[in-house]
């Protein structure tokens, strides 16, 4: 993706910083303090370190502040493994799942298929980052909508599903 795309995303996405507009406190401090926190991490000079594209940078430092905001004990292995074991260190990288605490997936090769397995190994505690969501806007809209998910944020470059069903379902679009 050039600088020019992101520059129009970012701007077309300006209303949507910080979240302004977020009415639940829980969603709020999700996207203040996970989503979108600026201050330095301590694994953040290691992690820069770690490769020269600057949108895998981004994300896996998202990445990074989720593993570490959620704590999760067993992952599926991924190509960005070392960013979530620099935020939890206690997580297991597993080849199989019985069950997903956090978890990624792309929209690459067949994921419509994946969903079905994925809804069968998530509880109302899971959270799912879905990569390249403006790939397939209308397969994001689909997870939006299923009576399955909760909470969503549109990130534009991945999206973040929470499972939780007692909390009011709501799409958020978050500047990133």
């Amino acid at each position: 993706m050039n600088q020019l795309t992101r520059l129009w995303v970012f701007l077309s996405r300006l209303h949507h910083s910080l979240g302004f507009g977020i009415q639940s406190p829980s969603d709020y401090a999700f996207v203040r303090y996970v989503i979108n926190e600026h201050w330095p991490y301590y694994a953040y000079q290691q992690l820069d370190a770690m490769t020269k594209d600057s949108m895998r940078r981004k994300l896996g430092k998202l990445y990074f502040r989720l593993a570490n905001w959620r704590q999760p004990s067993q992952m599926l292995r991924d190509d960005y493994e070392s960013f979530w074991l620099a935020g939890c260190r206690k997580t297991k990288m597993v080849d199989e799942l019985t069950h997903i605490e956090l978890g990624r997936m792309t929209l690459c090769g067949n994921y419509r298929q994946q969903m079905p397995t994925i809804y069968n190994k998530v509880d109302s505690q899971s959270v799912l980052v879905i990569e390249g969501i403006f790939r397939d806007k209308d397969f994001w809209r689909e997870i939006e909508r299923d009576s399955r998910t909760g909470v969503t944020f549109d990130l534009y470059y991945c999206g973040i599903v929470f499972f939780d069903k007692k909390r009011h379902k709501k799409n958020y679009i978050i500047n990133f």
